[in-house]
């Protein structure tokens, strides 16, 4: 075991190009020789607890201080690890309970993942010099690789479980051969030679405009130059919600597929979140989404029109609608009023 009590660490990785502080921490870890718990006690000590959370959502101050010493990396690159760094982007409010607008939940039952809340691209992986998981793999709406055009994975293929590279080396009995993190740690099967999808496509149009979507999540382009604010986002993640509403009046989802001329998923029953849905439902509903958002006005018009929705069902729950999009809507009170 190499010396861990100086004030820098002997192995001090930087975290890689949007990598995740629950993956980055892993690799510091066995940068060291040591198992994740093994190492996170030496540092941390037994009472204060890291794997009991979605670090990568709720990552304690004392945790990110910590690194940043040891690493002798910026408090700035450490806090950009965490899926907080996307608060005031991706949604409006960072809270800490309950589902987060657009990040994936991992449903923690005593430190195991119960969903499927990271998910990877084996081409990315099998690409790196070093594999890694990045931070938007956490992000619900991406399911198709900006840089493959193929689609992520949210388990692992051979066996079903969840991705959780925390656990990789609880069944390794040597913690110096557990190799790099994109294996299962449950089958160990290896993540980088998991067969590469095609994503299925309902209309041109829709599939390029969530490729477009994809790519303002890249690191140069998060901060500048962005095409698509917090209020696009949130329209977005309201339509998606309709798509799914289970009012008897409400048909927003079976018109958009007749428009496109798609066959329906079976989808999760019940009241599931988004972001709790798996990759093939959220790929699913997020091309049906697309295709309204790609002409907005005169298709969300259209379905009104139709009868698959009604205008208060368009703002219902929807506090934080932007100006445009309460426009549009409030057109179709005032033509139900002159009828």
């Amino acid at each position: 075991m190499k010396d861990i009590t100086s004030s820098l660490w002997p192995i001090h990785y930087k975290p890689l190009p949007d990598e995740l502080l629950s993956c980055w921490l892993v690799r510091l870890a066995h940068g060291h020789g040591l198992k994740v718990q093994t190492f996170c006690n030496l540092i941390f000590g037994n009472r204060r607890q890291v794997w009991n959370r979605d670090i990568d959502r709720l990552a304690p101050t004392w945790l990110l201080d910590e690194l940043s010493a040891r690493t002798g990396t910026s408090p700035e690159a450490v806090f950009n690890t965490t899926l907080r760094s996307y608060d005031g982007l991706l949604y409006p409010k960072f809270r800490s309970a309950s589902v987060l607008q657009w990040i994936l939940a991992l449903k923690l039952y005593h430190r195991k993942r119960e969903g499927y809340g990271l998910q990877f691209c084996p081409a990315c992986l099998a690409e790196d010099e070093i594999p890694y998981f990045r931070k938007f793999w956490r992000v619900a709406f991406y399911t198709v690789c900006a840089r493959h055009g193929t689609m992520l994975l949210d388990r692992c293929p051979k066996c079903g479980m969840a991705i959780a590279v925390h656990r990789l080396d609880m069944t390794s009995p040597d913690s110096l051969m557990i190799g790099p993190v994109s294996y299962c740690y449950s089958c160990r099967f290896d993540l980088r030679d998991a067969s590469r999808i095609e994503p299925i496509s309902y209309d041109k149009q829709a599939s390029e405009l969530l490729m477009k979507i994809n790519c303002e999540l890249k690191v140069e382009n998060l901060l500048v130059d962005r095409k698509w604010d917090l209020g696009r986002y949130a329209v977005m993640h309201q339509l998606c919600r309709i798509m799914v509403a289970r009012y008897k009046h409400v048909h927003l989802r079976e018109f958009v597929l007749d428009q496109v001329g798609s066959q329906d998923l079976p989808l999760t029953a019940g009241h599931t979140s988004f972001e709790m849905r798996s990759i093939e439902e959220r790929h699913h509903l997020m091309q049906l989404t697309a295709w309204l958002l790609a002409d907005l006005e005169p298709r969300l018009t259209g379905a009104w029109k139709a009868g698959a929705v009604r205008y208060n069902v368009l703002l219902k729950d929807f506090t934080d609608r932007p100006d445009w999009y309460a426009r549009i809507v409030a057109q179709f009170a005032n033509w139900r009023d002159r009828l």
